[in-house]
């Protein structure tokens, strides 16, 4: 167990580092389809090909825990790239033939499944159920081989949305090592759009994934020492027991540093949510969030001071099945399922118009022996306002006097690392001042 003092001395240089701005690294590969990962540091970061031919290589690796833990993983990794944990989010396009070239390195079976589209061909034919001599089911799909083995999946990409992919092949044990991923369809109607509807429209340099995902690193040893000793992979799903619940691969507070941060080489997604706020004449767009749960129980996911306007799940619309139209609700808690996909787009208004000057806080400001300063708080109430002084000795993360919202799981059992409080599936939302600010 670390010390308190490591421990707020690690939690306050994550914080810090929210302001690092980190970029990933394209390389190109002959004689591989070429992908490329967008260059980031806050929000999703997709991976594309012009042809929307992906190559993907089963990997092992290593993620770090908040409570200084390392667990053994398994990853689909972009061809001659390392390790990642989650695997890609695979962006594509509607009405896009998708090519998976998989390949495993893994001395079992793998495979890769696509819920939510149709007509999957699996080297060439209808992917389909595999089964052993005895009729028993072994996968849900055709497999690569253990140990050097490939199998190519094609579909096309006929409606936009959110999926999750991952292995079809004793998935009780390969998802939750980690052989899942994300895929992200635009429409036709274009990439500033969720869906074919013209109210589904977003700002797309404000579009944040929230992947959930869970591990109990008693399968992850197991799984690691029958690979290194040659054995065969056995573990009892009956005490299948989760210790960490992730936020796009990360606990808290590695999920509010910044994509590619270099001190998580293995772990590239961060889920800190940057927005300015709404207004109509300025900033008149939404931005979205893609919620997926590559879990196994429901997550209620609570954004504070901000609903999300749900607009789509599991890759269809929220709309009328007689008439088309809008059926779109507002949720304080966002309870996604295992295996499900929300699409919620949010803004953050000023609505109160507080100003220093103008439309004070009708709140008098105690005085320093009954106040409290933490270290999201610039020392004033106001937005953009980062002048007050705050007192000798406390710590700020405040740059230009933005605001921080937390945004957290409600099901609090799971805000843990292993029994180290105020950890897993938690970020912030950070609202800058409006356009133009001195923001970093």
């Amino acid at each position: 167990m670390q010390s308190n003092i490591l421990k707020y001395v690690r939690w306050e240089m994550v914080l810090a580092a929210v302001f690092v701005v980190a970029a990933g690294v394209l390389v190109v590969f002959t004689n591989q389809p070429v992908s490329a990962q967008t260059q980031t540091s806050e929000g999703l970061v997709c991976s594309t090909s012009p042809n929307a031919t992906f190559t993907l290589t089963t990997t092992t690796g290593y993620i770090g825990t908040p409570d200084d833990n390392v667990v053994y993983m398994w990853g689909y990794a972009e061809s001659g790239k390392p390790f990642q944990h989650p695997s890609p989010v695979l962006c594509v396009d509607q009405g896009d033939t998708v090519t998976i070239i998989l390949h495993n390195t893994l001395p079992v079976d793998v495979s890769m499944t696509f819920p939510g589209q149709e007509n999957v061909q699996a080297n060439g034919v209808p992917a389909r159920p595999q089964y052993n001599s005895g009729g028993d089911l072994t996968s849900l799909t055709d497999v690569a081989p253990a140990n050097g083995g490939s199998v190519t999946y094609t579909f096309t990409a006929s409606k936009p949305g959110t999926f999750l992919y991952q292995s079809g092949t004793n998935p009780g044990i390969q998802v939750r090592m980690g052989l899942f991923g994300v895929l992200v369809v635009r429409p036709n109607l274009g990439a500033n759009y969720v869906y074919n509807r013209t109210d589904s429209k977003f700002n797309p340099d404000k579009e944040f994934l929230v992947l959930f995902s869970e591990i109990d690193p008693y399968l992850n040893q197991a799984v690691e020492r029958a690979i290194e000793r040659g054995q065969s992979i056995s573990f009892n799903l009956d005490n299948y027991h989760p210790r960490y619940w992730m936020l796009n691969g990360r606990g808290f507070p590695d999920t509010v540093a910044p994509n590619f941060a270099s001190w998580l080489p293995s772990q590239p997604y961060g889920a800190l949510a940057v927005i300015e706020p709404y207004d109509a004449a300025t900033n008149p767009e939404y931005a979205l969030e893609r919620f997926v749960n590559a879990g196994s129980g429901v997550v209620p996911m609570h954004p504070h001071a901000k609903n999300s306007l749900i607009i789509g799940r599991d890759g269809n619309p929220v709309e009328s099945l007689s008439d088309g139209g809008d059926m779109a609700w507002e949720n304080f808690s966002i309870p996604v399922g295992p295996g499900q996909t929300w699409d919620g787009i949010f803004k953050w208004e000023n609505v109160e118009g507080y100003n220093a000057t103008t439309n004070p806080v009708p709140v008098t400001v105690p005085n320093l022996q009954n106040a409290g300063y933490g270290p999201f708080y610039s020392g004033s109430p106001y937005l953009g306002d980062a002048g007050a002084a705050i007192p000798v000795g406390t710590t700020t993360l405040t740059q230009c006097g933005e605001y921080y919202l937390i945004s957290h799981d409600h099901g609090l059992y799971r805000l843990t690392a292993w029994g180290v409080p105020m950890s897993g599936p938690i970020t912030y939302m950070r609202v800058n001042p409006p356009q133009p600010n001195s923001c970093p």
